[in-house]
């Protein structure tokens, strides 16, 4: 026997987009697929309340989530995300057959269904089978980070240079102590590369001597070197912002500015330490090794070929004329027996360097070193010949400088053929690399 009450089926409004049968979301009958059902004096009741209810996430992300703190991708000042709350209060499973206290507004009849329909084209009522898991709201993708500050650079000490004309002490930065030796040593129409590399030998020579605490052959306490060639020679900062504005210089000035600039910081080291870094004018063809001038073999100080001085340098090749007796009273040997009938040449060479040049030589029976001849004799070079001529000699000397380390006039000739400062100074210094002086100067 049929149950007198009346069944009443709602009707579901499509929506927007065509459904077919097969579609899930259709609400055509089809097989297997339970129909919902209401009763007079029963009311639809939402999904949430016919399935139990799903547990809800926690509130903490996963490390790797965007935006969780400690990962990479961790935005600071942002609230870590917290799921959406969820549709209805969890209410729990439903004994079946039980059914939820309506009240009176809520019972329907035949003319309520039809005002249902017509009201609510929205409404969907699906199985309870196909109950669908509520969707997270999307969480939104955090800003890009934004790189980092660099690290302001450590601050370089300052510089106290004794100006041997007015006995004055020249307190300055670093790099504009750099920039008047670079002014005072090397010309300024030099290739850039030179001059840079010339400035990372002069950075790196004070930087050594604040290292070190070297004072030697300044006679004021309060400086830290000279303006002499004793240590580097120097132009003061008055000089070069006055005189050499004056005389139409500020182009070279430039150039000398932006050699600084572009190698800022950067000096030479050997094993963590910055090298003695020596130069020199011109070179013979070689450079000389450091015990062949100094006595101290030092490892980075090697004999190398430089054979751009011959064809650039205008000193590379100079002839002098001394006369006999000012030769001998220079060398020392006035009043001494000088050896003249021994079938000997009068001056005689015994020894040469690996730099091509005298490491020995005997003059008159006395043996002087080519250094104390050079020096004796105010000569440009230790490479020289010599013929007499009367009562004079002539004196040709070849190259300028001590001709240790590395040559200014060879330096400029490996930039004009494309070499850069770096490639220069590795050339001229045996297996040395480079480190800033901030980091080498902030060390306890």
């Amino acid at each position: 026997m049929k149950d007198p009450r009346t069944q009443l089926k709602i009707p579901v409004a499509p929506r927007s987009e065509a459904l077919t049968p097969d579609d899930p979301r259709s609400t055509a009958p089809q097989p297997g697929r339970p129909q919902l059902t209401l009763l007079p004096g029963q009311a639809a009741q939402p999904p949430e309340a016919a399935a139990p209810a799903r547990p809800e996430r926690q509130g903490t992300l996963r490390p790797e989530a965007p935006g969780a703190p400690g990962s990479a991708r961790h935005t600071p000042g942002r609230r870590p995300w917290t799921p959406p709350p969820s549709r209805g209060p969890a209410k729990g499973p439903r004994r079946p057959g039980s059914a939820r206290k309506v009240p009176p507004a809520a019972l329907w009849g035949a003319g309520g269904v039809l005002a249902l329909a017509l009201l609510l084209p929205t409404l969907v009522v699906v199985s309870t089978n196909h109950h669908p898991a509520p969707v997270p709201a999307p969480i939104p993708a955090p800003a890009p980070a934004k790189p980092a500050a660099p690290q302001a650079e450590a601050q370089l000490p300052n510089v106290s240079v004794y100006l041997t004309k007015t006995g004055q002490v020249e307190v300055l930065p670093m790099e504009d102590y750099v920039t008047g030796v670079l002014a005072a040593e090397m010309p300024a129409d030099f290739e850039l590369e030179a001059l840079k590399a010339q400035a990372i030998a002069a950075r790196t020579f004070i930087v050594r001597r604040l290292v070190d605490g070297d004072t030697s052959g300044v006679p004021d306490r309060k400086a830290m070197v000279t303006d002499t060639v004793s240590h580097q020679a120097y132009i003061s900062k008055e000089v070069l912002e006055k005189e050499w504005k004056a005389q139409g210089k500020s182009a070279e000035l430039a150039k000398l500015q932006r050699a600084v600039q572009e190698t800022r910081n950067t000096i030479m080291t050997y094993k963590g330490k910055p090298i003695t870094a020596s130069f020199f004018s011109t070179s013979n063809g070689y450079t000389e090794n450091s015990e062949d001038y100094w006595k101290e073999d030092i490892p980075y100080l090697r004999s190398v070929t430089s054979p751009w001085d011959k064809e650039l340098a205008p000193g590379y090749k100079e002839t002098v004329t001394i006369s006999r007796k000012d030769f001998i009273n220079k060398l020392g040997l006035a009043g001494q027996a000088i050896t003249v009938s021994t079938g000997q040449p009068f001056i005689q060479v015994l020894s040469t360097t690996e730099g091509h040049r005298i490491k020995e030589i005997s003059i008159g029976g006395h043996v002087f070193s080519g250094r104390e001849v050079r020096e004796k004799l105010n000569l440009r070079s230790s490479e020289f010949t010599w013929k007499t001529s009367g009562a004079d000699i002539q004196i040709t000397t070849y190259g300028y400088g001590h001709g240790v380390g590395m040559s200014q006039w060879g330096a400029d000739g490996m930039a004009k053929e494309g070499s850069t400062a770096t490639q220069i100074l590795k050339h001229y210094y045996t297996g040395i690399d480079f480190m800033q002086a901030s980091k080498l100067l902030s060390k306890p």
